[in-house]
């Protein structure tokens, strides 16, 4: 058995379909060591799938309150590589991840949850609670590929609204607007999810998932592995203001 117990988060195992649930106060929020234990958590369920395997991970949070709220701005601001050793390299592993990745979005999903879960393939949203928020222009926070996946993958429109505009959407609003692929009741979301996976999860079996997933987003997975472990320069502004 590869995969064991990590800090502030849960795996569970339905046959080859990995549930993994945030469980780090305040609200799931991201920093260096949390990224880094999601990531190991996601490497050691690659490893035990094995290559070529038709396996499947959902990401959800543990309550209906929050998904993730984002980066811890305390720590990004103490420690200018922060995001390059932790939320960067996450994003990275996401997006040239050899299985897919549902994205559950329990609840409130803020700041850098939301490229957070756009690096996944699928969303599905809370319909009745939590609102999906990308706020850098109110923050004055930027770093290089921050509208690389909105511009991928929304409309342009959707993608202005969201990284121009800060727009909070509900979950009705954001499966109409193509954010989510799908809006569920708060106590049927784990079983949408685990249906979704079933359904998707042979998609992996022939290797090539990763390789075609790059044909379509690659551009952002470029960006993100570029500013990922890099020291000799800063890769990102710290922010202005505080949420």
């Amino acid at each position: 058995m590869t995969v064991g117990s990590y800090w502030n988060l849960c795996v569970d195992r339905h046959d080859k379909v990995y549930v993994l649930t945030m469980q780090k106060p305040p609200e799931n929020r991201i920093n260096v060591r949390y990224a880094q234990e999601i990531i190991k958590a996601l490497r050691d369920i690659e490893h035990e799938l094995g290559p070529e395997s038709d396996g499947c991970v959902i990401i959800r949070g543990n309550d209906e309150k929050f998904w993730c709220t984002g980066l811890d701005l305390d720590e990004v601001e103490a420690n200018p590589y922060a995001n390059p050793d932790g939320f960067f390299p996450l994003l990275a592993t996401l997006l040239d991840y050899p299985f897919p990745t549902i994205a559950l979005i329990t609840g409130h999903t803020f700041g850098g949850a939301c490229p957070f879960a756009l690096s996944h393939d699928y969303r599905i949203m809370n319909s009745k609670r939590g609102f999906f928020s990308m706020p850098p222009v109110n923050l004055g926070l930027h770093f290089p590929g921050i509208g690389f996946l909105p511009r991928l993958k929304l409309r342009p429109q959707i993608a202005r609204k969201m990284l121009l505009e800060a727009h909070k959407w509900t979950g009705q609003e954001a499966l109409a607007d193509g954010i989510v692929d799908e809006i569920a009741e708060p106590d049927k979301m784990l079983d949408v999810a685990l249906k979704k996976a079933k359904e998707i999860q042979g998609r992996a079996k022939m290797g090539v998932y990763s390789l075609l997933r790059n044909e379509l987003w690659g551009e952002a997975s470029e960006a993100f592995r570029k500013i990922s472990y890099v020291h000799g320069k800063l890769t990102n502004t710290p922010p202005k203001a505080k949420i």
